[in-house]
Parts: C-alpha cells; sequence; structure tokens
C-alpha cells in the first residue's frame, strides 16, 4: 500500500527534459533542423549507421539489420537502452532485435551516451554505458504547419527508403506523426559476390500529442508501431518472420518558478518470430517465438539551488519474458521446448545527481542509483527443465544492485581536464539466469543459464583532457577508462552435458569469474579553417584502443583491435563535400578461448556531398569507393561488409 500511494501520488506530478546537458557524454543528432554530429546521409540513415557517429560505441552485425550496440566493447547485457526514459526489453534469445531497431530516425530528435556507471537516471545496469534516445516532438509555438518528405535510394541491395511527417503546433496544443518504410534486398561484398539471406523491410509509424493544460501543465502522449518482416541473418542459421513493437507512453510536466517534475507512464510490447522456412538443406525445421511485455513509470524532479543542480528520480517496471521453440523432424512428432520460462522481472529504483559549481570554473558531478527486483518463473514446464541441472532451485529470487559514481572537471585557459571514478552492480540477464539450450553460433555452443549467478559489479577509473593548440582552429583531446570487474558473467563449458544443437561443439553454463579488466583510450584531434572567403575546412582524426582480459589472463571476445578514422569536411554556401577514411588493424588479441578467430587489417575511403537550397536537401555519395572485400572483429562469423555502394536522397521541408 506504501509503494502503491507513492506511485499514485507521483502521477499528479510533473517536469519538462529527462536528461540534462551536463549528464551526455555525446550526442548525435538526428532531426534535420539542428545542427551537431549526424551521419552523411542525414534523416533516412538507419538508426545503426546514427549510432556509428558516436564515440565508445561499435555495433555487433548479423545481418544487414538490426545491428546490436556496444558501448566501451560491452554489449546488451552490460548497458541500459531507453527510449525517452522508458525500459524496453528485447524479445528475441539470439538478440536479433535490440531495442534501437524498434524506432526509426523519422521519429528521433537525438541519441545520447553516458559512457560508464554516470548514467541517465532510468539507467539500470550501465556498468558499460547507457543509450537514450530522445523521440522528436514539434512543441508548442512552432510554425502551425510543417511537413517533411524524405526518399533514398541505395545501389547496393536496392534499398529504398520512403518518409513522410507533418507537425501541427499552436501555444496551446501540437501533435507530430509520420511513416517510414525501408526494402532491402540482398547486398553485394567486395568483389561483386552476393551475401544471400541479408534483405529487409520494415515499416514505421508514430504519432506524439502534446496539450497544455495551463501555464505550468503539460500533458503529452506517443505511439509508436513497428514492423519488420523477412528480415535475413546471414551470420545466423535462421531469419526473421516478423520483428513487431507497440510503444504507448503518457506524460504529466509540470513547471515551477526554478524546479520542474515529469511523471511518465508507459506500455510496450515486442513480438519476435524467427523462421527457417527459406533456408536450403534445414536438417530439423524450428519455429521459435519470443514475447517481451513492460509496463512502467518514472518521476523525476529537478531543482537547482545555489550551486547546486539536483535531480532525483524513482522508476518502476514490471517485464515479461518468455520463449519457447517446436522442432519438427520429419514424420517424427513434433518436440517443444521452453527457452525462456516466461520471466517476471519487477525492479523498482531511486537515483540521485547532484552537479555543483566549485568556484573557479570547476565542477563536480555527483550520481547514485539503489534498485531492489524480483524475478519469478512463471512457466512450470521451462522451471522443471531447467531445475534438472539445479536441483532446489526456486521458482523466485531477489536482487538489489546500485551505482555509485563521482567527476570533477576543472577549467583553465584554454585546457579542460576531467577525472572521476565509480561503482556499480547489476543481476543476472533472464539468458543468463534462466536460458535453456539457448545455440550461439558465435562459439558453436549450446547455452543453459545458471539461476545462482552472483551479481556481477564493475568499479571504474576514467579521465580526460583537450586543449586549444591554436585558439578557435586546433583541438586535441584524450581520454580513458578502465573497469575492473568481480564476479564476471561468461559462460563456461560443461563437459558432462551434450549437445543438441546439431553441429554444436558443445554445451557451456554461464558462471562468474573472480575478475575480468576491460580498458579503453581514444586519441582525438579536430581542425577548423577558413578558406575559400566564407567557406569552412573541417578535419577531424581518432585513434582508439581497447584491452580486455579474464580472470586467468586470457584475452576477452568481442574487444575492438586497434581502430582510426579519419575525416575532412569542405562546406562553403549551400554545398558541402566530405571525404572520410576509417579502419581498423588486424587483430592481434582475440578470445580464442572463448570460440573467436581473428579479424584482418581493413581500411575503406568513402566520399559525399550535399546541397541545401531553402526547402530541399540534396545528398550522394559513394561508401566503400574502392569495393575492398572486409569483415570488422564485430561482424558475427566475419560476415563481410558491403561493398562499393553508391547512394542519393532527397530531402523536402515544406
Amino acid at each position: 500500500m506504501v509503494l502503491l500511494s507513492v506511485l499514485l501520488s507521483s502521477i499528479l506530478m510533473s517536469d519538462t527534459v529527462a536528461t540534462k546537458t551536463a549528464n551526455v557524454d555525446e550526442v548525435v543528432i538526428v532531426s534535420p533542423r539542428q545542427g551537431g554530429k549526424r551521419s552523411a546521409k542525414g534523416q533516412t540513415a538507419s538508426i545503426d549507421e546514427h549510432l556509428q557517429q558516436l564515440d565508445h560505441v561499435s555495433l555487433v552485425r548479423r545481418g544487414s539489420y538490426a545491428w546490436e550496440p556496444m558501448v566501451n566493447n560491452m554489449q546488451t547485457e552490460r548497458l541500459s537502452t531507453t527510449i525517452d526514459g522508458m525500459k524496453i526489453f528485447y524479445a528475441c534469445t539470439d538478440k536479433m532485435d535490440p531495442v534501437t531497431s524498434y524506432v526509426e530516425s523519422g521519429n528521433l530528435q537525438s541519441i545520447s551516451l553516458n559512457s560508464g556507471l554516470d548514467g541517465n537516471p532510468q539507467a539500470t545496469g550501465n556498468i558499460g554505458g547507457s543509450l537514450d534516445m530522445r523521440l522528436r516532438k514539434v512543441g508548442f509555438g512552432a510554425e502551425g504547419y510543417r511537413q517533411n518528405l524524405s526518399a533514398a535510394y541505395e545501389a547496393n541491395g536496392h534499398l529504398q527508403v520512403y518518409g513522410t511527417d507533418v507537425a501541427l503546433s499552436s501555444n496551446r496544443a501540437y501533435t507530430n506523426f509520420g511513416v517510414f518504410y525501408r526494402h532491402a534486398d540482398d547486398y553485394r561484398v567486395g568483389g561483386g559476390e552476393r551475401l544471400l539471406f541479408s534483405q529487409f523491410q520494415k515499416v514505421n509509424a508514430f504519432t506524439n500529442v502534446g496539450l497544455r493544460l495551463g501555464g505550468a501543465d503539460v500533458v503529452e502522449g506517443t505511439f509508436i508501431f513497428d514492423r519488420a518482416t523477412d528480415v535475413g541473418y546471414p551470420a545466423l542459421n535462421m531469419d526473421v518472420g516478423k520483428a513487431e513493437g507497440f510503444i504507448t507512453s503518457l506524460s504529466y510536466k509540470h513547471l515551477f518558478r526554478q524546479a520542474s517534475w515529469e511523471t511518465k507512464v508507459y506500455y510496450n510490447h515486442i513480438t519476435h518470430e524467427m523462421d527457417d522456412t527459406h533456408r536450403p538443406d534445414v536438417a530439423i525445421h524450428m519455429d521459435m517465438p519470443g514475447r517481451s511485455k513492460t509496463a512502467g513509470l518514472y518521476s523525476l524532479f529537478s531543482m537547482p539551488y545555489g550551486r547546486h543542480s539536483a535531480a532525483l528520480n524513482y522508476d518502476l517496471y514490471y517485464n515479461r519474458q518468455f520463449a519457447d521453440m517446436t522442432m519438427y523432424a520429419g514424420e517424427a512428432k513434433p518436440m517443444y521446448m521452453v527457452t525462456w520460462p516466461d520471466v517476471g522481472t519487477l525492479c523498482t529504483g531511486l537515483a540521485l545527481t547532484d552537479d555543483i559549481s566549485l568556484g573557479g570554473q570547476q565542477n563536480l558531478r555527483l550520481s547514485a542509483k539503489l534498485a531492489v527486483q524480483q524475478q519469478r518463473l512463471n512457466n512450470e514446464e521451462g522451471w522443471h527443465a531447467l531445475s534438472v541441472f539445479f536441483p532446489g532451485m526456486e521458482d523466485s529470487y531477489y536482487q538489489a544492485t546500485g551505482r555509485l559514481a563521482a567527476n570533477y572537471q576543472l577549467t583553465v585557459g584554454s585546457c579542460q581536464l576531467s577525472i572521476g571514478g565509480g561503482w556499480g552492480s547489476r543481476a543476472p540477464t533472464v539468458t543468463e539466469a534462466y536460458g535453456y539450450y539457448l545455440n550461439n553460433t558465435f562459439d558453436r555452443y549450446d547455452y543453459i543459464g545458471n539461476p545462482h549467478l552472483k551479481n556481477e559489479s564493475a568499479v571504474e577509473l576514467n579521465c580526460a583532457a583537450k586543449t586549444s593548440v591554436i585558439e578557435g582552429q586546433l583541438t586535441v583531446g584524450v581520454d580513458a577508462s578502465v573497469f575492473f570487474f568481480s564476479n564476471y558473467i561468461i559462460g563456461h563449458t560443461e563437459q558432462r552435458l551434450s549437445a543438441m544443437t546439431i553441429g554444436a561443439e558443445g554445451v557451456k553454463v554461464y558462471g562468474n569469474q573472480d575478475h575480468a579488466t576491460i580498458a579503453n583510450t581514444t586519441l582525438k584531434t579536430t581542425l577548423r579553417q577558413r578558406v575559400l572567403g566564407e567557406g569552412e575546412l573541417k578535419w577531424n582524426a581518432s585513434v582508439t584502443y581497447s584491452f580486455g582480459r579474464d580472470t586467468d589472463g586470457d584475452a576477452l571476445p568481442l574487444i575492438a583491435p586497434l581502430a582510426y578514422a579519419t575525416d575532412l569536411t569542405l562546406g562553403r554556401g549551400h554545398w558541402q563535400a566530405r571525404l572520410e577514411l576509417r579502419g581498423n588493424a588486424r587483430q592481434t588479441s582475440y578470445g580464442e578461448k572463448y570460440g573467436e578467430t581473428a579479424a584482418q587489417a581493413w581500411t575503406v575511403v568513402g566520399l559525399s556531398a550535399q546541397y541545401a537550397y531553402r526547402l530541399a536537401t540534396l545528398r550522394l555519395g559513394v561508401e566503400n569507393i574502392f569495393d575492398r572485400h572486409y569483415a570488422t572483429y564485430a561482424d558475427w562469423n566475419h560476415i563481410p561488409q558491403k561493398g562499393r555502394n553508391i547512394f542519393v536522397n532527397l530531402s523536402l521541408d515544406i
């Protein structure tokens, strides 16, 4: 009753902005109407292509659709990904549908990244970092009517993109709504060979509505429908017949003279259906559907006082994840198995942040969060199957997680310095704790969860320095972070068990390692120079080195090799041209112990240009100009990337 009264009272309160600028390490802009870091393809770029613009972010690619983000070389398990603060969980046991796949560029304003343990207020278990995708809302008092039309074509794979969105706004109400559609055939790798099962199509529709109840009270609602069909995954044994998401929210905001309060309630339903009916020579046909439902709320109060700017956030969510599979072996009777035993997770947390101005160009940021969750197995058949390996296991478990972080910033002239640290923990995921014979094509093992896992924790240390060598022209910066893990969760080979999947090399059970280490460092340089009168030349360059070791000193899997990137942009008047080069060194340190094989060195070059005049923007370019055949360390089973690709897109603002 106490919890219920807190929820009801919080729903009657309000606020406006959930993430403050000081709490964001980097932002990539998606909307066409704001300046900032963005993809060369503009709004028609996929979410994955926008994510590639962020430092500390890399992407695991199993096909040409729905890439899995990694932050600081950590995958989904150690990240928090939200949409406007809403918790959403994927529904595929093979992580073929990350949260980022259920939105589109057409309904996003920006994607913000918090690196490491100092996450956004709604983040939980964010050891590696947190991503929050901010929806694009026209707001009050904007232009009365505006419409955007977008169309794009890419020659490699015959990718077609069409989208439109409409915005209506007044001082009392606003709405913006739209539809986005993508369709692609199989693409060709460097050298011209066609990569089978790399096709996809998807449609996304969205609506945002806002109503001003008074001078300081606002109600806003959001609805997103996203449906992808006929999605090929060449790196896996199965494709996807349907991945569908319904995402809804309703928020109430109130502005005080200085403080603000926002409360949002939300619900989302994700359905994912794997499909192997289009694959040749399938020994045993399988149906593998998965479902994830999440209902939740958060209430965020922000208030500046004196030298402080504090925010208090309460959040609560309930998620249920269920997955099963049916195997059809010729004339034999179908075989049925539960792979996620309908796990219900009830989690509640309280987060506090405080940005303190110490004077003399010094700032201190403090943040903390405590969360408590209960997990219950609601499927009796799945519970009995798992209890064979873990006699005496219960059908309900409680866990507590938390995080603490501090960051000190000092500005001296043109130099900016920062140093920080933190501690955080996370509970095992549904797969790690309760998964049942889930095949991993990366190392070719079947995986079983472990309900007796301990919470994983990590200590983070980070520092950064940035200085203007030539005032307003040449800037050099470096940042570094290291994570020291305790009870690191990873699969361990179990010789006593036999594999179930045809071709699997054995069985692994998730377990805790005493410790592990992941470190990252990046050197960046930016040069700006006036040329051709009113024109500007901008040069960016970066080099990143990463390191990962397990408790035995062996290399962890999916740790990036030495990576480098540079781009040169020339803009003048309505024109802009860009030359880009990026690549990786050969992967000399890789997780051979975990089934990883070395990725070869590669370098690709791209060229693009855009012309913007009044209401129209035209972009065209060539990716992988020299048609290089290559695969990155994060391309699942080393499936090759696209070869030469010519793209063109047009955007009209009416």
